[in-house]
Parts: structure tokens; sequence; C-alpha cells
């Protein structure tokens, strides 16, 4: 085999290698307008197919258009076998990488339609695209000539130090892993710590559960933490919640009444405010004879967490201008104080003393009169 290259190898092979760069332009174009395509329709995963073919195709017409020119040069067998062999590895690489995209849009994708939220639980994406990546090295690796046995013997008593040294991290992801197959707590959900922390899960990641607070911050938890931690879910086993609101009338008042007029209010707030849930049955319990009242309690239905605040904002005060239009009394706290000549207060005088001191005036409170 000849080994002088000539002007006209050369001509060949920048021919060869300048089609296969504009095949590989020509092809992420075409694939550019297919993804366009690609986004009007329903289903996501045309849209993961067409961004991964826009990675992959573009690189395996250029590396077919170098491999197509090398062989127009007169290369010896030596050179024609390093020059295959890394243009194999080049194409499997990004065959790699283009196997995490599609892996990480699938899960993402998955994720999304499990939860029925944006935010993702990225420890399932993050340990796919190691697997993957993994996998593909040593694939290269292989082509490459190089013995992967003895690489994986190292890798595997070099493992034992580097878990030693990553407890906590190992700790948390194994954790993450665990709430998740679990399914006690996914994205979307409001949960709510024992050491006070709350708010909605945003994401799941190898390290750390991100929450988002009713004020609009996040709070970072770490999963091993979580995983150890008394916690209340208030998304699962369902959304619905059941919420209870406090009210008072006075002695006087027609508790049938009371109970009739609030039930139209609870009515009217549950068919007018958004996040009341119509269907809930809606109860009225008397259960105390406080100090100046009767105390009674209302049971509400709400579609989530965080529609309680708007539903007891609303009810408060249509029931509260509901009992004014009724003549319905919400007395003031009172208390009957009795004064002792002395200086001391009737809560200061023992009963003898009251009994041989009938001629202790009485007080009474502003809300008394």
């Amino acid at each position: 085999m000849r080994t002088d290259v000539t002007l006209n190898d050369w001509v060949v092979a920048g021919i060869a290698l300048a089609a296969g760069i504009a095949a590989g332009l020509l092809l992420r174009l075409t694939l550019r307008w297919l993804g366009k395509h690609a986004k009007r329709t329903r289903w996501s995963g045309d849209d993961v197919l067409v961004d991964a073919l826009r990675y992959l195709l573009p690189w395996a017409a250029t590396i077919a258009g170098a491999a197509i020119g090398a062989m127009a040069l007169p290369l010896t067998d030596r050179v024609r076998g390093i020059v295959n062999q890394s243009l194999t590895a080049a194409l499997i690489l990004f065959a790699t990488l283009t196997a995490t995209r599609v892996i990480a849009a699938l899960i993402k994708a998955f994720t999304q339609a499990k939860t029925g939220v944006a935010g993702s639980a990225t420890i399932f994406v993050n340990i796919s695209r190691v697997v993957v990546i993994a996998m593909g090295v040593l694939v290269v690796l292989q082509t490459m000539g190089v013995s992967v046995a003895p690489l994986i013997t190292a890798l595997g008593v070099g493992g034992l130090a580097v878990a030693l040294a990553l407890q906590d991290t190992l700790a948390n992801l194994f954790a993450g892993v665990h709430i998740l197959a679990s399914k006690t707590i996914q994205p979307g959900d409001y949960i709510r710590l024992s050491s006070g922390e709350e708010g909605y899960v945003v994401d799941i990641n190898w390290r750390n559960t991100v929450v988002r607070n009713l004020s609009n911050n996040l709070v970072i938890i770490p999963n091993a933490q979580l995983s150890s931690t008394n916690m209340t879910n208030y998304t699962r086993p369902e959304q619905e919640l059941t919420i209870l609101v406090q009210a008072g009338v006075s002695y006087d008042s027609d508790l049938e009444h009371v109970e009739r007029v609030t039930m139209e209010v609870v009515d009217e707030v549950m068919t007018e405010v958004e996040g009341g849930v119509h269907e809930h049955e809606a109860l009225v319990r008397f259960h105390t004879f406080g100090d100046s009242r009767i105390n009674f309690t209302v049971i509400l239905g709400v579609g989530e967490f965080s529609d309680q605040f708007r539903i007891k904002h609303e009810f408060i005060k249509r029931l509260h201008s509901r009992f004014q239009a009724e003549g319905i009394r919400i007395p003031a706290p009172a208390r009957t104080v009795a004064l002792h000549p002395s200086g001391l207060s009737a809560s200061a005088v023992l009963p003898h003393q009251r009994e041989a001191s009938p001629e202790l005036p009485a007080m009474r409170t502003p809300g008394q009169l």
C-alpha cells in the first residue's frame, strides 16, 4: 500500500468531510423544523425523540464524512485502525450522551404525569445519567482496546474508601430514594415537619428536599433528616381537607336559628368561593358553655391546604355580616370582679372570707355594661 498522499487524495478526503458537515447541518435544520411541529402535539414523546435526533444525527453525519475521507487517504493499517477506533469511540460517546438526554427527559415526563405538578424528582434523573454515562465510558474504553476488568476491580476497591468518606452524602442519597419509592412524599405535596418547617415539595434531589413555603421562600431539608422526622402530609391519601372554624353566640340566642343561618352561609361560601368543596358534608356542632357565650365549631371542606385561608376569610366575613342582619349577637368576653375592702380582688379572697364579708361590692367589666 502506497503511503504518499497526493493532492487528489486530500481533495477527495476534504470533499467527504465537507459533505458530512453539510449533511449534519441540513439534518439539524430539518429536525429543528420537525421539533416545532412536534411541540404542537399532545404527546411529549415526539418532542423527546426529535430533540435526541437533533443532537445525534448531525454529529453522526460529520463522523461518517470523516470516516469516508479517512478511507480515501492512503494510510497504513495501524494508523487506519487508530482512526477507525477514534471515530467509533466518538460516535459511541455522542450516542451515550443522546441516550442520557432521552432517558432524563422520559423520567421527567413520567414524574410530571404521575404527580401532576411542574416539579420533578431529579434524584432519579441524576442516577440514570450517571449509570448511562458510566456504561458508555466503559464501552468507549473497550472500543479503544483498554481492558475494563482491572478498572472495574480498582473502582470496586476504591469505592469502599469513597463510601466511607461520603457517608452523609450517601445517606441522603438512599434516604431520597427510599422517600420516593415508599411514595410517602411526592413533588407537589404539602407537608409539615415536627420541627415547624412546612410548604409544598418542589423537588427531591440526590441530597436535599426542596420545600417552598407559603411566603414563596425555599426551605432546604436534607433527605436523611426528612426521612427520620415526624411529618404530616396534607396531600395524601387525598388532597381535600377538612377545616374547623370556631365561633360563639350569646346565651339568649335561638340555637336552631343560629344553626340554620350558619349552614346557609356555609352553602354560599362553598358554592361561590374558589377552593370550596360543595360536595363535602358541612356540619355545625355546639360543644361548650363558655364564660359569656355558647361556643360551636363549623366543619368545612377545602380543595387543598392553601385554600383554607381564603375559605376561612370569606366565611368569617359573611357569617359576621349575616349574624348582624339576623340580630344574632356575638358577645365580647366578660368577667365579674369583686373588690375587697383590703384591696384584694375576689379571686384572692378565700371562700370563708367571702361568706364573712357579704358586703363585698361587685364590678363588671366594660364588656358587660
